[in-house]
């Protein structure tokens, strides 16, 4: 489960993010591309801008329900 205190710093502010768990996979990037992006230097993926349609909410809960090892959490302020 994705811990909000534990959040990548470039998440920008809202109700989704992603947590230093990430591995990297793309799953999220691939699902919800619109919202996730990849930080090239460490190797990880984190949200550059929460969902601003139905179709984009739903593909950020699709990438938080597929994530490997539960680093989305959408419960971020």
């Amino acid at each position: 489960m994705a811990d909000n205190d534990d959040k990548h710093e470039e998440n920008i502010k809202g109700e989704f993010y992603v947590d230093t768990q990430c591995i990297d996979c793309d799953l999220c990037r691939e699902t919800a591309p619109a919202n996730f992006t990849r930080q090239e230097d460490e190797g990880y993926s984190y949200v550059f801008k929460q969902p601003e349609s139905d179709e984009e909410r739903e593909q950020c809960e699709e990438a938080m329900e597929g994530c490997p090892v539960e680093a989305i959490g959408d419960d971020g302020a």
